[in-house]
């Protein structure tokens, strides 16, 4: 920072090296007391033009006050969010999940691939696999092609790890922020997502897992949607699922981030209510979160394991999820979103709003992209303990 001080700046010297306003004046531009009385034709506009950008700083600093306030009492609320101990119990319940990539279904892995999956699962607590089996066309078609390989995976899978469920993991880009991707206001398009949906379950899965994004708060459509999944998925006698945005940290933070970037991000906790109703397991995409800190990463995901329990249904899984994967983007910093740090906070959310409750797991995203100490960590954590 610069330093200043409150005496006014020195004359700019003049091409004969006297001081500016020194020596003879311009006859035209009045006598040294008319400038300082006020005089001449630049005087007046001077302090009017000081009192203007006096204001405008005022209205600056405001701005960044109302903004900076509030953002510096919420970080510090998520750090003392992390502290505490977890309540004892506070492991997994049998009903964690990953997300798997799309070389599943595609003809890039096998059955030794499968044998190396199976022993990595078994003694944890993942009950569900999300394969990815998209992405939907923008119309809510999909090829069958998108997921050649599935009727060689459920049953290989359903082999060495009886009891796991493989659920079709779909997706796509929404038209929400761009003139381009999915349109969830139209009937014909959600009645194609619904045919794509019954075209997955002909052909073995155990689930349908939705994963639409950018879902704004409050959209009719997603609704709208999901009332109609969730009757085709009950007559198959196999679970809705699907990805859910981080809740409002603060409240209508989705309505001021929006504003701000286009982007709302977050959903009301309302909303999540809302969705979480019309499913059978809702799983929380808790990273990406722009915590600088594991200590703040931890504190924010403790704080959103709880609003997310507060309007989660018994009837409803909920799983929160693990950052199984090391991007650092913006958004998004590694070294703070770890899975210890998640893990720890899961538990203290859990702990503190609903310690006893069994239709609850973690989520790990997404197994291409984990290391052993993720895995690990998990395991420590989450598992070794239960």
């Amino acid at each position: 920072m610069e330093n200043t001080t409150d005496t006014e700046p020195q004359a700019e010297p003049a091409p004969d090296g006297s001081a500016t306003g020194g020596g003879t004046p311009d006859p035209g531009a009045g006598t040294g007391d008319e400038r300082r009385d006020g005089g001449g034709p630049d005087a007046a506009r001077g302090p009017a033009r000081r009192r203007r950008l006096r204001r405008a700083g005022r209205v600056a600093l405001g701005l960044v006050l109302v903004l900076l306030v509030p953002l510096l009492a919420g970080e510090a609320a998520l750090r003392v969010n992390y502290t505490g101990d977890p309540a004892d119990g506070t492991y997994t319940r049998s009903r964690d999940a990953i997300w798997l990539g799309h070389a599943w279904v595609d003809g890039r892995k096998g059955d030794g691939d499968v044998a190396a999956l199976a022993a990595r699962l078994r003694q944890t607590g993942i009950r569900d696999l999300y394969v990815h089996a998209g992405p939907l066309e923008d119309d809510g078609t999909l090829p069958e092609s998108a997921y050649r390989q599935a009727r060689w995976l459920i049953p290989a899978v359903h082999r060495a790890l009886p009891g796991v469920r493989v659920q079709a993991w779909l997706g796509d880009r929404l038209a929400s922020e761009s003139p381009d991707g999915l349109r969830l206001e139209r009937p014909a398009t959600r009645a194609a997502v619904v045919a794509s949906t019954r075209q997955v379950l002909s052909a073995g899965f155990d689930g349908a897992h939705f994963d639409l994004e950018p879902l704004h708060s409050g959209d009719p459509g997603y609704l709208a949607l999901l009332d109609a999944l969730h009757e085709v998925t009950r007559a198959h006698g196999v679970p809705l699922s699907v990805a859910a945005h981080q809740i409002d940290p603060l409240p209508a933070f989705h309505s001021l981030w929006g504003t701000l970037t286009g982007h709302p991000k977050w959903w009301s906790q309302a909303y999540f209510g809302q969705v979480a109703r019309r499913v059978d397991q809702i799983a929380v995409m808790s990273y990406d979160t722009m915590q600088p800190l594991q200590s703040l990463y931890g504190g924010y995901v403790a704080q959103q394991t709880s609003l997310a329990l507060e309007v989660t249904p018994p009837s409803t899984d909920l799983l929160m999820g693990l950052p199984f994967y090391h991007e650092n983007r913006f958004g998004r910093r590694a070294a703070a979103e770890t899975v210890p740090a998640a893990v720890r906070g899961v538990r203290l959310g859990l702990s503190r709003t609903a310690a006893d409750r069994e239709r609850f797991g973690v989520a790990l995203y997404v197994d291409f992209a984990a290391t052993e100490d993720d895995w690990t960590a998990y395991r420590k954590g989450w598992v070794a303990s239960s």
